[in-house]
């Protein structure tokens, strides 16, 4: 179905060197500029962030620092793309969380006070959520064919439990390789698998106030495990010492695990903290 828009719709997408609104950067921007006429604009730009790219983003992005250092920064974008961008709404998938904050936050490190208060901002990830809801009577439905208040009285613990139970194995039935002809669709009735694939952050501790970072070599590079997966540390995640990894602070100052366990934190933050301290103190 064709948009149906009164003014130009801008549908884009950035990489960037990670998610830190602040310190972070813009290496591509990519859009298809919609307008009322149906006519469409397409643009992609590398950009020189002006920061190394982390070893993990080109990973994932195959975008490499010499790719991005004969390239514009976005400083020297902004004005174009401002009015490329002027008079527009905005579309994107999960854009209002985190896309639409790191442009605007681009455009004013460029001296550019792009009002996105004007435009109407579409999140395509967020229309999806809502239009096909992800809880579980939903999953319930999708894979077993029944409405759960047809078998059970949702938002009881043992009726949701038992629901829970039918989801999981009607998931290993739909995505088995008897039913699958992609191999990226294959689910493999393994817990270990299972695990992993429901593993949807990088946190040490239930709140996220540690998570695992991977270590590098002194040219940035990662470094592998013997079987070649990142070798991974714990690294603090909010504070004065964010982006430290947790057994240097240690070291350096011993006061600080005393502050966390008498501070305002979870127990199992301070279980997990204990833990990396009693680790590090039992190898040395």
């Amino acid at each position: 179905m064709e948009l149906n828009i009164t003014k130009p719709l801008v549908i884009f997408d950035l990489e960037t060197t990670g998610l830190d609104l602040v310190k972070d950067r813009i290496i591509q921007i990519a859009y298809i500029k919609v307008n009322p006429d149906g006519t469409e604009i397409r643009r992609n730009y590398l950009v020189n962030p002006g920061i190394p790219i982390p070893p993990e983003v080109v990973t994932i992005t195959s975008i490499r620092n010499e790719d991005v250092a004969d390239k514009p920064s976005f400083k020297m974008l902004a004005k174009q793309l401002c009015e490329e961008f002027t008079g527009c709404d905005f579309a994107g998938f999960n854009s209002n969380y985190f896309d639409i904050p790191m442009l605007a936050e681009e455009f004013l490190r460029a001296g550019i006070d792009f009002d996105f208060s004007k435009s109407r901002l579409i999140d395509v990830q967020t229309i999806f959520h809502k239009m096909e809801p992800r809880n579980l009577s939903a999953a319930y439905k999708f894979y077993t064919g029944r409405n759960i208040t047809e078998d059970f009285k949702p938002h009881l613990a043992d009726n949701d439990t038992e629901a829970t139970y039918r989801v999981l194995k009607g998931q290993l039935d739909m995505y088995s390789a008897e039913n699958q002809s992609e191999e990226n669709r294959i689910l493999s009735n393994d817990m270990d698998v299972l695990a992993k694939l429901s593993r949807t952050n990088e946190n040490v501790d239930f709140a996220g106030r540690i998570i695992w970072k991977p270590v590098l070599d002194t040219k940035g590079n990662a470094v592998l495990n013997e079987d070649g997966t990142p070798k991974k540390q714990e690294y603090f995640n909010f504070g004065k010492y964010k982006g430290r990894p947790v057994v240097e602070v240690l070291r350096k100052d011993p006061g600080y695990y005393s502050w966390m366990l008498n501070g305002d934190f979870t127990y199992n933050t301070k279980q997990v903290l204990t833990r990396i301290r009693l680790h590090e103190f039992n190898l040395h």
